[in-house]
């Protein structure tokens, strides 16, 4: 079956049918191969990061996903099940599992995975918190391409009154708010607009935040932040919203509270690093004190050594003169004897 989206204010119509093609019977749909693309993406995104700048092994990055990646999914379904438990508490084990059917929540992905990151690096003793800067602009990368997945299945839109008079308001067939069917109607394109916001945050992310990094872990609540904020803001908006208590929408609460987290984290690892930056000068200056206490103390050595020295040549060169002189004496005398003894000879044939 066909799927119209229009967008009015625009002059544009799309029909889509949500099954791409059939293996053996099996209906593949778009959104299927949409989720399964901005996995793909993210994931050569995640390797680039973790190998280039935070020098993990590239064997690293293929385990810690092959954990990451089912784990994501299991909490995906599972807060998506327990936040709608009114519709599967009749269901049957099958029912509540089988994705097939549609029913996923992205909050459940990011939680369940955070956990599974850092149980692995837990074991394999490395920083979470690096292995988490370079998987969070990957996520938004997924995030992106996700959405769009949305868009093909016509779901995940919002509502709010006036929204039939916005230039790029999105029109639909068969629209549902909060349980009540209002049939063709205008709605907003929030699938677009939490795209849109991510790929502002992914672009900030990567070009600003991840190139003046200071410490682990600034990349990650920033992403954790900026999500968080856009996502609680357009969560008002959406018309098939999940509820936490009442009318406390679940993903209004939850970015609420990753923001608070987000400001958390960044004041506690950025004082941390001052900490250690500032112990790291003061040990710096100790060393360059003790350095240059070490040289003084070899240049007096050394300089009583060359005295010793020079004291030394000194005594030597006396000796040496002293030796000379002897010898000298020593010749002188050899030489008055011979001279002596020439004399004598010269006067016994006078005497003859």
């Amino acid at each position: 079956m066909e799927t119209r989206v229009a967008f009015p204010g625009l002059g544009w119509e799309f029909f889509f049918d949500g099954t791409a093609f059939s293996i053996f019977g099996i209906e593949i749909k778009w959104y299927g191969i949409i989720i399964t693309t901005g996995i793909l993406l993210a994931f050569l995104m995640f390797y680039r990061f973790a190998t280039k700048r935070e020098d993990f092994i590239g064997d690293s990055i293929f385990n810690v996903m092959l954990i990451v990646l089912p784990c994501a999914i299991i909490g995906a379904r599972f807060f998506y099940v327990v936040t709608s438990w009114d519709r599967f508490k009749d269901k049957s084990f099958w029912d509540i599992i089988n994705i097939r059917n549609g029913g996923i929540a992205i909050y459940g992905a990011i939680i369940f995975g955070l956990i599974a990151v850092l149980i692995y690096n837990k074991v394999k003793k490395t920083s979470s918190l690096s292995m988490l800067d370079a998987l969070a602009p990957a996520v938004m990368l997924g995030q992106i391409i996700g959405r769009w997945g949305n868009f093909i299945n016509a779901e995940a839109y919002g509502w709010s009154t006036g929204v039939d008079t916005l230039p790029w308001r999105m029109e639909l067939d068969n629209v549902i708010v909060d349980g009540q069917k209002l049939g063709t109607a205008a709605v907003h394109p929030t699938f677009l607009y939490e795209s849109l916001w991510n790929l502002l945050g992914l672009a900030i992310i990567v070009f600003f935040v991840y190139r003046k990094k200071k410490f682990n872990g600034q990349v990650f609540f920033a992403y954790i932040g900026w999500y968080g904020l856009g996502r609680a803001y357009i969560e008002t908006l959406r018309a098939d919203s999940l509820y936490l208590v009442g009318e406390l929408k679940f993903s209004v609460f939850v970015g609420v509270a990753c923001v608070i987290a987000a400001i958390i984290g960044e004041i506690v690892l950025y004082r941390r690093y001052k900490e250690e930056k500032l112990e790291m000068s003061e040990y710096k200056s100790s060393f360059e004190s003790i350095k240059i206490a070490l040289a003084s103390e070899e240049d007096s050595l050394n300089t009583d050594v060359y005295e010793d020295e020079d004291e030394s040549l000194e005594e030597d060169e006396i000796e040496e003169i002293d030796a000379i002189d002897e010898e000298e004496e020593e010749t002188l005398k050899e030489q008055d004897m011979l001279d002596g003894d020439a004399e004598d000879i010269e006067e016994d044939p006078k005497e003859e």
